[in-house]
């Protein structure tokens, strides 16, 4: 193995050990991988980190550009190569982060779509359709409200313990972004929907995940993807709405009856506010369109 590639596993496993998530360790070894295999001409290996400099980096982005990517994929990948220079340098194995001399593509500022209350009170209440034949009902059920209710991440949800719920008071505790621990409160219709739930679920023993899939294991997040995309399919015909589609609606109607931005973001989970402000532009782009709908002199 290569001296590079060995500061890749090592770099990855830093990354494990101070809390980040799987599928962000997963992600960035990925991308890194993808680097490692650029550096490597047929038959030979990367060069040692220390002779990687800015001439190589930016030859690397040049790459990928003219593949055709996306500014958002090549700032992601670039974020996780200025990791692992950041990495080296605290471990003294470079002189300097060379990845940090190269500048960041600039992302268009795309704001999320937004379903409406009424779309996404639709699509809840559609769950329970006895049309639809699907095996879970209440099971799935619970989990769009919690989705909307909560605002929850899909990781989040899927993480959910038998002891992070707080069922007199109606509040959960999930575990987000760097196992950082918050408490959400439940609303009535995701309490009610989840104690349904909780009634039927299935006693398994030494299990204490909240939500089972049919072999009586945890659901992860891919499973419950897998919920929100076949009832958006069935019922909206929407394939591309997603769990993280029911957050952006939680914040945005949230903003919208006049909650506060800083609420809002404790609620989220949200490290830093500018994230949590993006949903202000939501909400103004959803002003302008009703001004321009209904003012007669728009």
């Amino acid at each position: 193995m290569s001296e590079l590639a060995e500061q890749v596993d090592l770099y990855l496993a830093d990354l494990a050990r101070r809390g980040n998530s799987v599928h962000t360790v997963a992600a960035y070894g990925a991308d890194l991988r993808e680097f490692l295999h650029y550096l490597s001409p047929p038959e030979s290996e990367p060069p040692p980190p220390g002779a990687i400099d800015l001439l190589i980096v930016r030859e690397w982005l040049a790459s990928l550009y003219s593949h055709g990517l996306t500014a958002v994929t090549i700032r992601r990948k670039l974020a996780a190569i200025r990791g692992l220079f950041r990495f080296m340098l605290r471990e003294g194995v470079v002189p300097v982060n060379v990845a940090r001399l190269v500048r960041t593509p600039k992302a268009p500022q795309k704001l999320p779509e937004v379903m409406s209350a009424d779309q996404v009170n639709a699509l809840i209440d559609g769950v329970s359709t006895e049309s639809l034949e699907q095996p879970h009902p209440v099971r799935d059920r619970a989990i769009l409200e919690l989705l909307y209710g909560c605002g929850v991440r899909v990781s989040e949800l899927a993480g959910l313990n038998l002891h992070d719920l707080d069922r007199s008071e109606k509040w959960l505790r999930v575990r987000g972004k760097g196992r950082k621990e918050r408490q959400v409160p439940m609303p009535g219709k995701a309490a009610e929907a989840l104690e349904r739930y909780l009634a039927e679920r299935p006693v398994v023993r030494e299990q204490a995940a909240v939500f089972l899939n049919h072999r009586g294991g945890r659901l992860t997040d891919r499973g419950i993807r897998g919920i929100v995309k076949l009832y958006a399919t069935l019922l909206n015909g929407d394939p591309s709405i997603h769990p993280h589609s029911f957050r952006h609606a939680y914040a945005t109607h949230l903003l919208a009856d006049g909650a506060d931005l800083r609420a809002i973001q404790e609620l989220l989970g949200h490290a830093r506010l500018s994230t949590t402000q993006k949903y202000t532009q939501v909400a103004l782009t959803d002003l302008i369109a009703v001004y321009d709908k209904a003012h007669p002199k728009a």
